[in-house]
């Protein structure tokens, strides 16, 4: 069965969006050429693994107009904006992705996501979507999280995580570029 991979970026003081609800704390370099060389081959074989991208309503509103046109990202770039996506909104008719094909609106993420895990394929990557990202693991659905902890704190902002998870740690890698990927399963 297919895996739900949560991937989040955060601070070193659990911060996933800032008060403006903004990533400015993710290094501009974080994809780029220059990039570490280690932490961009396991980000690379991340996304290997995955065939879909689960994406909430805002998150993929702020991602449309950058990721499909999204050139200074190379091949994470391209393997990113080829993936299948899904986008969960009660309010959107349609969810365009430059000249890729479009992603698919759910309204009942849930059902569509005990769907997908049941089908063939590689495992389901959820990136940020706070709100959906808990729905889903009041649901029961999330298997793993990967937080990608950026070296920064900025004291203030929306927490990864509102409620208690137990969870068992799976991995922790630290890159000389300052990030740590802490990678967690959920105990159910």
């Amino acid at each position: 069965m297919r895996k739900l991979i949560v991937q989040q970026w955060v601070t070193v003081d659990n911060i996933a969006a800032e008060e403006d609800g903004g990533l400015g704390f993710v290094s501009g370099e974080a994809f780029s050429d220059t990039t570490n060389p280690a932490f961009k081959n396991d980000i690379m074989a991340f996304i290997d693994t995955v065939d879909t991208m689960i994406l909430g309503a805002n998150t993929y509103n702020q991602s449309k107009d950058y990721w499909p046109h999204a050139e200074d990202q190379g091949e994470y770039g391209e393997k990113l904006n080829s993936l299948t996506k899904y986008v969960a909104s009660t309010t959107l008719e349609q969810a365009p992705w430059g000249d890729f094909p479009a992603a698919t609106v759910t309204a009942d993420p849930a059902a569509t996501i005990r769907e997908l895990k049941q089908q063939d394929g590689k495992d389901l990557w959820l990136w940020g979507s706070l709100q959906l990202m808990r729905s889903l693991m009041d649901a029961g659905l999330v298997d793993e999280v990967r937080m990608m902890v950026s070296p920064v704190s900025r004291g203030r902002g929306t927490r990864l995580f509102e409620d208690t998870h137990d969870l068992h740690a799976l991995d922790a890698t630290a890159y000389v570029n300052g990030i740590v990927i802490l990678r967690y399963e959920l105990t159910k």
